[in-house]
């Protein structure tokens, strides 16, 4: 796909001016130069042209509020005093992977008054006698230097990055304070199912004290039937006693007749 035709999807209806960020990496370049970027392009800030076959940036529209542009892997081996003429602002620049061979080269990059991070990886210049002391002495307005500076000391990841970092600092503090509801959520949740889990629990202890009650009723219950059982036989014995005595007194009557006859 060529650069026209990329950077027209890439606005995706949207007009020049509202476009901060572009990225055109891996597209086709014609006869090396950049086409199809025009300075309506009055707000970017982020361009991205890795390994579009570019020869000559010569074609750069005026972008004032460019801060970081990204040109590696490409064919670049000059011409590097329109950067300083059409990008002002410019605070990071990525020309790894070109044909810069000499310090020379680089010298026009020391009217960018902002630049505060260069990368050259992978560049012949780098293979030079004394080539990051050169450097740093050449653009004094430098901190990094394919991502150390003078004192061997790593960038880190928020020099490497374009302004408007508040922003995706506030996201990410916003995505913690998220992260912080949801944990929160969880724990009351979690305290919800422990409570839960209480009431079950108790529930189960009432439910065997009542099941306990229960049989202790049950056992009086058995208890009294069994007593008033025992009642009942002793007065069937008394009664059945009673009715014996009765039979005796009868008898010894009747022997008393007998004896008053045989007198008579």
């Amino acid at each position: 796909m060529d650069m026209k035709k990329r950077i027209h999807l890439e606005l995706r209806n949207r007009t020049p001016s509202d476009v901060r960020e572009l990225v055109l990496d891996n597209c086709r370049s014609v006869e090396g130069k950049i086409e199809g970027l025009t300075a309506e392009f009055v707000n970017l800030e982020f361009l991205s042209l890795i390994n579009v076959g570019l020869i000559s940036v010569s074609n750069l529209p005026k972008l004032v509020k460019l801060k970081k542009l990204e040109l590696s892997d490409n064919r670049i081996s000059g011409g590097l005093d329109v950067l300083a003429e059409k990008l002002p602002n410019l605070t990071h620049l990525n020309l790894s992977g070109n044909k810069l061979k000499d310090i020379s080269t680089l010298e026009p990059l020391k009217k960018l008054d902002n630049l505060k991070s260069l990368d050259l990886f992978n560049c012949e210049v780098t293979n030079l006698n004394d080539y990051r002391e050169s450097v740093f002495k050449l653009l004094p307005q430098l901190t990094y230097l394919d991502g150390y500076d003078i004192e061997d000391r790593e960038a880190s990841d928020s020099d490497g990055e374009v302004d408007g970092d508040g922003v995706d600092d506030d996201e990410d503090e916003e995505g913690e304070e998220e992260e912080d509801e949801d944990g929160e959520e969880e724990d009351f949740d979690e305290e919800e199912e422990d409570e839960d889990d209480e009431e079950e629990v108790e529930g189960e202890d009432d439910d065997e004290e009542v099941s306990g009650e229960d049989e202790e009723e049950d056992f009086g219950q058995d208890g009294e039937g069994e007593e008033e059982d025992e009642d009942d036989d002793e007065d069937e014995e008394e009664a059945e006693t009673g009715k014996g005595e009765k039979r005796k007194r009868a008898a010894e009557d009747e022997d008393e007749d007998e004896d008053d006859d045989d007198d008579d």
